[in-house]
């Protein structure tokens, strides 16, 4: 009889113990395949970023092919005007006027036409958009391509990608200077410093960093300024191409920064000659 119960224990026993195995077997088999089923789809969303990515940068290296060939015809032009000659008596006379207000070591260095018409442009430009932040702002003309750059410290908080309330003022003058010319395309490039961002952050490292910030940019000036999508090119560069010395406040202060390069043709470069 003792040997009958011991038996029929054991029994119970095994058949117990197999049926919390086949409980296991089915969980860990039902999450192999949900763990299979997030691989694909995680698979399906890298291919599609994937050609995502491969798409603005084909537009972003169509876009700087296209500032090479623009310099250089606009530079031929001003090489062929020689003196002021084509130029129309407003825009002599206004460059003019500006040239009297550019620093003498600046002026001093212009050696060409071109050198001319750049600094007037750049500092019509400067005494438009800075509103009394010169600091944050620099401006830069090379051969009819703008290159607006403005500090982190005015358009976002650190390790955000929210654009600042008081550079709205800023961000409308430019869009305003855009809308006049529908053939004119704006590419805004967001830059970092080289220190990593913190764990856990929201943000995934300083190239989702500076992509987000040129969006929000362009995305502003779409929305509430009313540039056409169209004339708009976003890119980020994260730290790759620093301006200062990572090392120090001062030069990580310096990198971090957006700049915004605009392509006037010849005519809006010289009206530009005017901007108040």
């Amino acid at each position: 009889m003792k040997k009958v119960i011991l038996l029929t224990a054991l029994s119970m026993t095994v058949l117990a113990s197999s049926c919390v195995s086949k409980k296991k077997y089915t969980a860990l088999e039902s999450e192999l395949d949900n763990t299979k089923s997030e691989l694909m789809k995680t698979r399906v969303e890298k291919d599609e970023y994937e050609a995502k990515y491969e798409k603005v940068q084909k537009r972003v290296s169509n876009y700087y092919a296209k500032i090479n060939s623009l310099q250089k015809e606009n530079n031929r032009k001003l090489e062929m005007a020689g003196d002021l000659a084509p130029v129309s008596n407003d825009s002599k006379e206004a460059m003019r006027r500006t040239l009297k207000n550019v620093d003498p070591e600046k002026l001093a260095g212009a050696k060409t036409l071109s050198d001319s018409l750049n600094l007037a442009v750049s500092h019509n430009l400067k005494e438009s958009l800075s509103d009394g932040n010169d600091e944050d702002i620099d401006i830069d003309v090379d051969q009819t391509v703008v290159q607006i750059t403005i500090s982190d410290k005015l358009l976002f908080k650190s390790g955000s990608y929210w654009v600042n309330s008081k550079a709205n003022k800023l961000l409308g003058r430019i869009a305003e200077v855009v809308k006049s010319e529908p053939a004119m395309e704006v590419l805004v490039e967001g830059h970092t410093d080289a220190q990593t961002l913190k764990k856990e952050s929201y943000i995934q490292d300083n190239w989702d960093l500076s992509v987000r910030r040129a969006t929000s940019i362009v995305r502003l000036m779409q929305d509430k300024y009313g540039v056409d999508g169209g004339q708009l090119i976003a890119a980020g560069r994260s730290s790759f191409k620093p301006v200062a010395d990572n090392e120090s406040a001062d030069g990580r202060a310096k990198n971090r920064r957006t700049r915004i390069i605009i392509l006037p043709n010849l005519d809006k470069f010289l009206a530009m000659l005017e901007s108040k």
